[in-house]
């Protein structure tokens, strides 16, 4: 069976569900009030990456049927959303300060490996020019400052004790 016809048997195209090129559009009752939802969920995934309000159709009282425009406003919108988190989730496993040492800049990076089990993190000085200057381990959980960051690189770089 080729990829297209693949797709085709995939992608459905009901009034209140669209399953289409990896997403999943699903029109709910709101459980708050009288309203109409919208959840939008990537295939493989098992929470909605957005849910929001749907428009009333004509009647009042049952929604507005999922269209082609719609789909795509929401597809875009929910890709946008999940990009958004993964940078926020990069952002708070890597972290990078440049300081300076010795009249050269140094940048100083924390990345933090998470695990359940046995979360790690590595501390990271680099030269302006690439080379990297030293690299240990550190705790997870260590708050990477421009002060922390400063006396580390003053001290010579030394191994956290905690190894």
């Amino acid at each position: 069976m080729s990829v297209e016809l693949e797709q085709e048997d995939v992608s459905i195209f009901e009034d209140r569900l669209w399953l289409h090129k990896g997403w999943e559009a699903r029109v709910i009752k709101n459980e708050d009030d009288d309203g109409w939802a919208v959840s939008m969920t990537q295939d493989g995934q098992a929470e909605p990456a957005l849910v929001g309000p749907w428009t009333m159709g004509r009647d009042k009282k049952s929604p507005k049927p999922l269209d082609v425009s719609a789909f795509n406003t929401l597809v875009k919108t929910a890709s946008e959303v999940i990009r958004r988190h993964e940078q926020h989730q990069a952002a708070l496993l890597h972290k990078a300060i440049e300081i300076e040492v010795r009249g050269l800049r140094v940048t100083v990076a924390l990345d933090i490996e998470p695990d359940e089990e046995n979360p790690s993190a590595t501390l990271t000085a680099t030269a302006a020019d690439g080379s990297q200057l030293a690299k240990v381990r550190a705790r997870p959980d260590h708050s990477l400052t421009r002060a922390s960051a400063q006396r580390w690189a003053d001290a010579g770089y030394p191994r956290d004790r905690e190894d």
